[in-house]
């Protein structure tokens, strides 16, 4: 397996290369030269493996360059007992009215960014022993990544951890959990933005090629295949559980579909993903929040981010993104894998803030089972007190909204699987406003938010952080 540009400016790399890369040379993102196809009878196949052994027969299929013997050690590690809570990695959970909750949120920071992280790490130390290299990661985060990343990668040999937040634009918890960490490889660094802000910072470093050789910056963030590549493995895993009922004979046949709280596209992009690999995947619901950039682009075609002072801060934070990185890997698909035909387009993002794709917009539905949805914070609220009435189980806000625009795009006889985000801990102001409950933190984190915090506030500007990680990184 070989991995391209979207842009068309790359030789075809292997697995661990994309891995240390982040951003392709010519500033696309990298993809599969062919996505693996997976029959009904290989799925039958993988139906009574444990998380880890589904993780490595899966990734296995990206990550050829990677001795099989290698990859299961990696993917044991990354989903073993000591990183996430749950016997079965990812439970399923019922809710009425005909959803289940897909359990993202049992690793060791209580985010989906867990599962992709943890084999991220494991991986990344692969590759850099492989090599005899060292790896600067930069990153940005609205919430949740951040903490994923620097619990996945402290202390790790050979690995500096450079990550950016928006300051004031994170809960109390997240903030804890990131700002908290004491290890030499982490830097914590605040921008006075927004989300798109940092991303931007984090795109216009990785595009100076002579810095980023310089430096050996690599990046994390959902623009890394490795953690799209781990994520499909959900989607798998979550539509085997939802038919394990079923008699042998139905199995195959039966369709479901998946609500995705979205933000920067990484997530659902893996659901695309692994529906064109063969899961039977129905549907594919975007879920926004305030920040509806994405909804608006998949009800009319036309894609037209905000700046700055148009995202708004909203009570689901980690969606508060206007710019989604990840959009272009669907768009490559979307033009049938053009380079030429999607940097036009990207030229016209670029010259005019916008490209219209409306023409296609009818093939969203009818060739990739895309549609999408917005949420509000009433909605959140609603949803949260609602879940917690009818089931007893409380949710996080980001969760709120992919339940809120779920329950738009339930069908007879099709499961609707909703993407869990996080535990409700991490969002305690509007559980207790929806709820009146308190959810608690897992005994371990007890007294997180006392403890001191270490973060650098840098300026918004390139030349400042480009300063900032000479002075800090890793060489070798």
């Amino acid at each position: 397996m070989r991995y391209i540009s979207t842009r068309g400016g790359m030789d075809p790399a292997p697995f661990s290369d994309t891995l240390l890369e982040g951003l392709a040379p010519d500033g696309g993102l990298t993809v599969p030269e062919d996505l693996p196809l997976v029959d009904a009878e290989q799925l039958e196949a993988w139906r009574g493996f444990a998380y880890p052994e589904l993780a490595a027969r899966i990734i296995g299929l990206f990550a050829t360059d990677i001795p099989v013997q290698e990859l299961d050690r990696m993917c044991r590690d990354a989903y073993g007992p000591e990183a996430f809570a749950h016997p079965e990695v990812v439970p399923l959970t019922p809710l009425r009215g005909g959803l289940a909750l897909v359990g993202l949120s049992e690793g060791p920071t209580l985010a989906f960014k867990d599962i992709a992280m943890q084999f991220l790490g494991q991986a990344l130390e692969h590759a850099l022993a492989r090599k005899d290299r060292t790896l600067n990661i930069l990153g940005a985060t609205s919430g949740d990544t951040g903490s994923a990343a620097e619990y996945a990668l402290r202390g790790k040999d050979g690995i500096a951890v450079f990550m950016l937040s928006p300051l004031g634009r994170m809960s109390a918890f997240q903030r804890a959990q990131m700002y908290s960490l004491t290890d030499e490889n982490i830097h914590n660094i605040v921008i006075d933005g927004v989300f798109d802000d940092c991303q931007n910072l984090v795109k216009a470093l990785s595009a100076d090629l002579a810095f980023k050789r310089a430096h050996h910056l690599g990046t994390v963030n959902s623009i890394n295949l490795g953690r799209i590549t781990a994520q499909i493995v959900y989607y798998f895993w979550a539509w085997l559980r939802a038919t394990d009922d079923l008699p042998a004979a139905e199995r195959a046949a039966q369709q479901v579909s998946f609500t995705v709280p979205s933000g920067n596209f990484g997530n659902i992009l893996s659901g695309h993903f692994a529906r064109s690999m063969g899961v039977p995947i129905r549907r594919l619901v975007l879920a926004a929040n305030e920040n509806n950039v994405l909804d608006e682009f998949f009800r009319t075609g036309v894609y037209r981010p905000r700046g700055a002072a148009d995202t708004h801060a909203t009570s689901s934070p980690s969606m508060d993104i206007s710019k989604a990185s990840n959009l272009e890997r669907f768009v490559f698909d979307l033009v049938g894998r053009d380079p030429e035909r999607l940097n036009e387009l990207w030229r016209s993002l670029d010259a005019d803030g916008v490209f219209d794709l409306a023409d296609a917009q009818p093939r969203f539905l009818e060739e990739f089972g895309l549609v999408s949805g917005t949420s509000t914070h009433a909605d959140r609220v609603l949803a949260i007190r609602s879940v917690y009435e009818e089931n007893g189980i409380l949710i996080d806000p980001h969760t709120a909204d992919g339940v809120t625009v779920a329950r738009d795009h339930v069908e007879p006889g099709v499961p609707m699987l909703v993407l869990e985000t996080a535990k409700p801990a991490k969002f305690p102001e509007i559980v207790a406003e929806a709820t009146g409950t308190t959810a608690q933190l897992p005994p371990h984190l007890a007294g997180l938010l006392e403890l001191p915090q270490h973060v650098a506030e840098v300026e918004s500007d390139a030349d400042a952080l480009r300063s900032f990680i000479a002075e800090r990184a890793l060489h070798g």
